[in-house]
């Protein structure tokens, strides 16, 4: 080991040290020095530096060397955009709130206070990314790409009159920071493509970053406890601070949550503890745990023993009970080894559902075999009698990895007449028709029974009800409708899923509707959003003191791709099929995202930006 110091007592013989002035170069001051002992200090400081920079160069070497190994092995790419996918692009930072001028109609006077947050993909340097090299190809996947937050805030005065803004902010995760400082994409893509390439990317991102993906956290806003958290699945979630989007520390749990965390955590309904759960793709696959209402301890932590990973993006509450999905998209390293792809949706293999007492433990949970299906959000789940109801959006294949919906393999065309009496028609991928089914799951008799509730009609997604009730037995739903038509030229083009509309289900009203092999199904409302406009981030929004479960509205950005324009619309629930009662234009562009929540004004959204104890880069 070289060290960086010398003896601070070298000096020569003193009889050889001959003495002289320096008063000539030093003017009247008569400052005297010994030039032999400012030598020697001169040529120790320079020793020294030289062997402090020495010792950063060999320490740094292997990372020097990985990186050469990388720049002159791998090029990247940018990934195009069809014209129909022009808002998937991402947008900058704006630098801090814009207070918003144009609103059309008003918002309504019993609005609650508070912050309107979505997140949402908005890959760094302009693109998602693929990269080549004489290991093949690799890709990042449309679900990628680094989160952004953008919120819109409502505060009242005291003569009661509005103001809104709307503020932007790349989620900083420690892998954004330093893609950042080298202003180049780093992380080679390891989940889509050529078998070899993958198995690359994910040793050398280990071996230079600690970690085989970024921590993207593009996912979902969630509070607890008076914080607020941005999360992707892959890693823990990230605290917020609403007042500035500014990123405080990764949320570890007090050091006890060691593993990646949901998207969808739930509150337990009754005691306010929050359900997580953690799939990894090694062992344990997946882990369930308890957080206590206050946000401060972990109550409990339990794998559950599954046989294989399976991405799961949701998870269930009732009152006694967690809801566990074990369905076939799976992940697979041992099947990537063998020239298989990472994430697959394994069409001949089994699903099941869970049902497992809220403390316990993998033998206690009572496992329920269903159809094979994909499914990536619960609307609900609830007890009723000796059954376990389980509501959500199944589909019979997977968009996760991808690719993009194509043209070849679509349903017939479905025709809509809009307001203005023009017909519109959309096409969805059969095998991505995701419609609501509801299971019943016999606690007693260990059977289960299920059926569709929602037909052909509309394909839905992202849904949402109101928080009060979940876990618990409710009368409505809301998603967004999905609509992949293209309006690019050529039968071959692939998109990206849109949402062209708004869905509310009245679970407790059925129509007759003549269908091919359809039962009654639920009685559905729909707000129609115009033509060329998508919307992405909904959530409702319940009125304060309002007695009805759906009293209240639903506000989602929308995006009119003719006029290339963005708004938030607020939405009557109880009038859902009318016009909305305001939209707010806002400042600059806002890409189609993910999941957005309501967090009402007396959320504080504090953050803690102290290092983390156990964060490693």
């Amino acid at each position: 080991m070289l060290k960086t110091t010398l003896p601070h007592t070298i000096r020569p013989p003193r009889a050889n040290r001959p003495a002289f002035s320096l008063s000539a170069r030093t003017s009247s001051s008569s400052i005297t020095s010994n030039p032999k002992k400012s030598l020697f200090q001169d040529l120790q400081t320079q020793l020294s530096f030289r062997i402090d920079e020495a010792s950063k160069v060999l320490k740094n070497a292997p990372q020097m060397l990985l990186d050469a190994v990388v720049d002159s092995t791998f090029k990247f790419t940018d990934q195009t955009l069809h014209p129909s996918e022009s808002n998937f692009a991402p947008v900058d930072e704006i630098g801090g709130p814009i207070k918003i001028l144009q609103i059309e109609g008003e918002i309504p006077e019993d609005f609650p206070e508070g912050v309107y947050i979505r997140n949402g993909s908005n890959p760094l340097f302009g693109a998602l990314h693929s990269t080549a090299s004489v290991f093949g190809e690799s890709s990042e996947i449309w679900v990628e790409g680094e989160g952004m937050l953008h919120a819109l805030y409502f505060t009242k005065s005291r003569s009661a009159s509005w103001s809104v803004s709307y503020a932007n902010r790349y989620v900083q995760s420690e892998t954004l920071k330093i893609e950042q400082a080298r202003q180049k994409p780093c992380f080679l893509p390891a989940i889509e493509g050529d078998s070899p390439a993958i198995i690359v990317a994910y040793i050398l991102n280990y071996l230079r970053f600690g970690k085989a993906n970024k921590n993207i956290s593009n996912t979902n806003v969630f509070e607890h406890a008076g914080r607020v958290y941005a999360v992707a699945e892959s890693h823990q979630p990230q605290e917020i601070c609403l007042r500035n989007l500014e990123t405080g520390n990764t949320w570890d749990i007090g050091g006890e949550w060691d593993r990646p965390f949901t998207a969808h955590p739930k509150v337990a309904p009754g005691s306010g503890e929050l359900v997580i759960f953690g799939s990894d793709a090694k062992r344990p696959f997946l882990v369930v745990g308890v957080v206590s209402d206050d946000g401060t301890k972990l109550k409990h932590k339990v794998d559950v023993k599954l046989d294989r990973s399976t991405l799961c993006h949701d998870i269930g509450v009732t009152l006694k009970y967690n809801i566990i999905l074990d369905l076939p998209l799976t992940i697979d390293i041992d099947r990537l080894t063998k020239g298989g792809q990472l994430i697959e949706f394994e069409k001949g293999s089994y699903s099941r559902i869970g049902v497992m007492p809220r403390y316990g433990d993998a033998e206690s949970v009572m496992w329920f075999e269903v159809e094979p299906l994909c499914m990536f959000h619960l609307i609900n789940c609830f007890e009723e009698g000796d059954e376990v109801v389980v509501q959500g959006f199944r589909s019979a294949d997977s968009i996760i990895p991808g690719p993009r919906l194509n043209k070849h393999n679509m349903l017939p065309e479905i025709s809509e007449l809009t307001k203005d009496g023009k017909t519109r028609k959309h096409e969805i991928n059969e095998k991505l028709f995701s419609r609501l089914y509801e299971w019943r799951l016999n606690l007693e008799t260990k059977t289960v029974s299920g059926e569709y509730l929602t037909g052909t009609e509309w394909s839905l997604e992202f849904p949402m009800i109101h928080n009060n009730y979940t876990g618990v037995r409710h009368n409505y739903a809301y998603a967004q409708i999905v609509d992949s038509l293209t309006r690019s030229e050529g039968n071959s083009e692939k998109v990206l899923p849109k949402y062209g509309s708004l869905a509310k289900l009245c679970l407790e009203e059925r129509e007759n509707i003549t269908e091919t092999s359809a039962k009654d199904l639920v009685k559905m409302e729909i707000h129609r959003l115009g033509e060329d406009r998508f919307c992405s981030g909904a959530s409702f929004v319940p009125r304060v003191g309002g007695p009805h479960e759906d009293d209240g509205w639903i506000i989602s950005f929308v995006h009119d791709e003719k006029t290339n324009t963005s708004q938030v619309h607020i939405v009557d629930t109880q009038r859902f099929e009318g016009a909305p009662v305001a939209k707010i234009t806002l400042p600059q562009r806002v890409p189609y995202g993910f999941h957005g929540t309501f967090i009402h004004g007396n959320t504080n959204g504090r953050v803690n930006t102290k290092p983390a104890k156990n964060w490693t880069a």
